[in-house]
């Protein structure tokens, strides 16, 4: 017990003079998506029986110097870290853990205390998912995953980044039920390569070309400009009602939706991501007007963008 407690104070100090060092994210070639709660909400609402567990956040953060994460009552989440290189640390219900490479942990919902954070010599190069559900403390007891449980060695696990990639181009298509639901899908699948290394089944990958995800990639590519159904729809040589059914019948909205629906999303990660003026952000996503663009994002998520900034960095990884 002596032992631990002198560990804990040296820690603590360690942090408390390198405070200026932390850092939740904003690593060099990092990729972050999380997903704003009045989106998760709506389609919970809507189809219940499909989101029993679902993702919340997903993010790959490479050579993550001075990454550090405290949550002093917890967190609703499970929390998947999949370390590929360098090493970690984590404190959860009064024990430490080191997390090397080529091991994963998954950190239940729990309100116990919890700390983690990149080894100083070493940092981690970590795959992480958040995800979580109404019957997640179920989910985890059918599992056996207990805040006791830690790091697990398993040989180096190709097909769970390939699900991890999947998941993430997903999400960035947009929130559709449709993408939500297949990310949610693509969880169950990713987290049995781990739980279940034995079971798995190397299948090889198909490209969707359709005109539907070509058309999403190319909001996505010009997504600082305003694009027109007309031009959406000459692009694939298709009259406008033609091409807006096609659109609506796969995704479940009208093109122009779809797209600002993108700009949202990509403000969402711009507002979590950086500093930026409001008035920046909204020029970057092809809004002349700052005021226009604030209750465009309102309608879409919910609240202002500078009420999103403060309530998501209370959130994030």
């Amino acid at each position: 017990m002596f032992g631990y407690m002198y560990y804990s104070i040296i820690t603590q100090l360690y942090f408390l003079m390198s405070s200026s060092l932390k850092r939740r994210d904003g690593f060099i070639g990092e990729k972050l998506i999380s997903i704003p709660l009045k989106v998760l909400e709506e389609v919970k609402n809507k189809e219940p029986d499909l989101f029993q567990v679902y993702v919340t956040q997903i993010g790959y953060f490479p050579k993550a110097n001075f990454h550090y994460r405290e949550r002093r009552k917890g967190c609703d989440d499970n929390i998947l870290i999949y370390c590929l290189q360098g090493k970690g640390h984590y404190i959860l219900d009064n024990k430490r853990y080191e997390v090397n490479s080529n091991q994963f942990i998954i950190i239940p919902a729990t309100e116990k205390y919890m700390r983690y954070w990149a080894d100083k010599d070493d940092p981690w190069t970590i795959y992480w998912v958040h995800y979580t559900g109404d019957g997640i403390d179920a989910f985890n007891r059918a599992l056996n995953l207990g805040v006791t449980n830690g790091p697990v060695l398993i040989p180096f696990n190709e097909k769970a980044l390939e699900i991890w990639q999947n998941i993430y181009q997903t999400l960035e298509m947009g929130y559709s039920i449709e993408n939500l639901c297949n990310a949610g899908f693509c969880l169950y699948h990713l987290l049995a390569t781990f739980l279940f290394p034995q079971r798995r089944v190397q299948s090889s990958r198909e490209n969707d070309g359709d005109l539907i995800t070509k058309t999403i990639h190319s909001m996505r590519d010009n997504i600082n400009k305003k694009l027109s159904v007309e031009e959406m729809a000459a692009s694939h040589s298709l009259s406008v009602s033609h091409f807006s059914n096609l659109f609506r019948k796969a995704t479940g909205m009208p093109p122009i939706d779809y797209f600002i629906h993108i700009k949202m999303q990509r403000a969402c990660q711009l507002l979590y991501t950086n500093n930026d003026k409001i008035r920046d952000v909204a020029v970057e996503l092809g809004y002349d007007d700052p005021y226009y663009f604030s209750r465009i994002f309102k309608k879409y998520i919910g609240s202002s963008p500078e009420q999103y900034r403060l309530n998501i960095k209370g959130i994030g990884d």
